[in-house]
């Protein structure tokens, strides 16, 4: 964690310096995760690697956490919720368009409005369904294709996006639901979930012969998946220390940039192109979780401003 600054404008440019550092990292995290997977380590194991990694370093930093996540078993969800989230986006970028999964990983003003409806009986206003129309019609725009008629996901990497989006919006909500819980605990538990439910995804998957089982170890696929962990484990420091500061409202647009990362990246690294539509119904999707994220409407918002870790 850097240092406090003393000055009030240093502080805040340090705050948002860090969220815009946490956004970088995730923004394109998928080039590391694909040239890992071109070594032979399919993201899932990288995942499971990765978060193993960082749940090591942090109970080595914070042994306190282990008491305080294992006396509150209702925190399983949030390991299994954050699992999941990290599980499916790590290999919805890996194989598909990195735009269009970011994107729908975005659609989580949708999730996170009926979610927070059905487990915290948060009222559905009119204005929250506004941001879904505008969420949902956006998603059509970047899902349609004329060819194949009804605007649906059309491929895996369209469907691991629109999960994890899901599941990062249930992670939210829960969050809400314990806040009660210490930040260890539930810091530990997000954690703990992207090492165990993604090697179990991957063992399982392995097993029948969906994805190769993890190369023979090797400097070059060990050293570049400790990187990509520390770098995960910084951005989310840097985010918990940037929300921790900053009002939600900034915080969400602010982390906004994870799209415009992943949108330079893609085009400057993997070769793809931003197409019209996809440019259109971003901007919708984009819209919808930014209205979210407005303080009257910050309740039923998902973003990554609750200060704890993807």
């Amino acid at each position: 964690m850097p240092a406090e600054p003393r000055n009030p404008f240093t502080a805040r440019a340090a705050a948002v310096g860090c969220l815009l550092l946490n956004a970088f990292v995730w923004g394109v995290s998928w080039w590391p995760f694909r040239q890992l997977n071109a070594l032979g380590l399919h993201s899932l194991w990288a995942t499971g690697f990765a978060f193993g990694l960082s749940t090591l370093l942090v109970s080595l930093w914070r042994p306190s956490a282990w008491p305080a996540l294992l006396r509150r078993p209702q925190l399983l969800w949030m390991v299994l919720a954050a699992g999941l989230t990290n599980a499916a986006f790590n290999w919805g970028v890996m194989i598909g368009e990195v735009v269009r999964v970011v994107l729908l990983f975005y659609l989580m003003p949708v999730w996170s409005l009926l979610l927070a409806r059905w487990l915290l009986g948060e009222p559905i206003t009119g204005a929250a369904l506004g941001r879904i129309a505008l969420a949902i019609g956006g998603a059509a725009i970047v899902l349609w294709h004329p060819e194949t008629g009804l605007p649906l996901p059309s491929s895996l990497a369209d469907w691991l996006g629109i999960v994890g989006g899901a599941s990062f919006a249930l992670v939210n909500v829960l969050v809400r639901r314990h806040r009660e819980a210490p930040d260890e605990a539930r810091a530990l538990a997000m954690f703990v979930g992207g090492f165990a439910v993604a090697t179990a995804m991957a063992a399982s998957l392995a097993a029948t012969g969906a994805i190769a089982a993890p190369p023979a170890p090797a400097w070059p696929w060990i050293a570049g998946n400790a990187a990509l962990a520390l770098a995960l484990l910084g951005g989310n420091f840097a985010l918990q220390y940037g929300a921790a500061r900053l009002p939600a409202a900034v915080t969400a647009i602010v982390m906004l940039s994870e799209v415009v990362f992943a949108a330079l990246s893609s085009v400057g690294l993997g070769g793809e192109t931003l197409g019209a539509r996809t440019i259109a119904g971003g901007l919708l999707i984009l819209g919808a979780t930014l209205l979210a994220s407005l303080p009257a409407a910050a309740p039923a918002g998902a973003t990554r401003a609750t200060g704890e870790p993807r």
